[in-house]
């Protein structure tokens, strides 16, 4: 029988809070007082972030720019580049024990990229991996990026797929430290509306089927109410 996969639907919540959820119940995994694997799926408001391997030149916008046109800034531990987030995009945070699995960061970045892979199919899109590179592609245009975090083999941060995302946003920066990356997302390649919550609903089938697990829904106060009402 699979094991058990929470997963709560955050809808739109700012990037500082749902940073400071994902922690705590990172934390709480690692020490046990969460005994299944976890996948919070969240909308952002307007966000950039900047991973481990984020270079000053690749963010193109300064602090004050983005203050104006309401964009936060965070410095934070996931691995890769600059990155943005925001409305009509899924974002997803796997808290998974990898020692229930794997314990390997290659091969759950893969799955992560399956996972991706698969939810597109749904949708008409055939997506396909770069060589060398972490994310989702589809006819050479980036669609999905991916970046994470690990502490003990559990890990956080994760994947955000355009949906009907704002791809203006982008030309802010450098995507992922991509020169010359196009990027995309699934209302631009199906040239059609495309209901985010569908689409969060066909990511969690695929999540299931990749990594063997058995989604049941939880609301987000189950897991940690105090981070969401700080």
């Amino acid at each position: 029988m699979p094991a058990e996969l929470l997963v709560a639907n955050l809808g739109v919540l700012p990037y500082g809070p749902a940073l400071e959820l994902q922690r705590d119940i990172a934390r709480r995994v690692i020490e046990r007082e969460i005994p299944t694997d976890v996948l919070l799926l969240v909308e952002h408001p307007p966000v950039i972030t900047l991973g481990r391997t984020s270079k000053g030149a690749n963010l193109l916008a300064s602090p004050s720019f983005l203050r104006e046109r309401g964009v936060e800034l965070f410095e934070v531990e996931r691995g890769g580049d600059v990155t943005f987030h925001g409305p009509g995009q899924l974002v997803g945070y796997p808290i998974i024990d990898l020692k229930r699995h794997r314990q390997d960061l290659h091969w759950y970045l893969r799955q992560v990229e399956e996972t991706l892979i698969r939810t597109l199919s749904v949708f008409g899109i055939a997506a396909e991996r770069s060589s060398g590179q972490t994310g989702v592609w589809t006819s050479g245009r980036k669609i999905a990026s991916i970046g994470v975090h690990a502490r003990e083999w559990v890990t956080w941060h994760g994947f955000a797929l355009n949906v009907s995302t704002d791809l203006s946003f982008f030309d802010l920066m450098v995507p992922c430290g991509i020169a010359g990356v196009s990027m995309t997302s699934i209302e631009r390649e199906r040239a059609a509306a495309t209901s985010i919550d569908l689409v969060a609903d066909s990511v969690v089938d695929a999540f299931s089927q990749v990594f063997d697990l058995a989604a049941h829904r939880a609301h987000a106060s189950v897991l940690s109410a105090a981070a969401l009402t700080r």
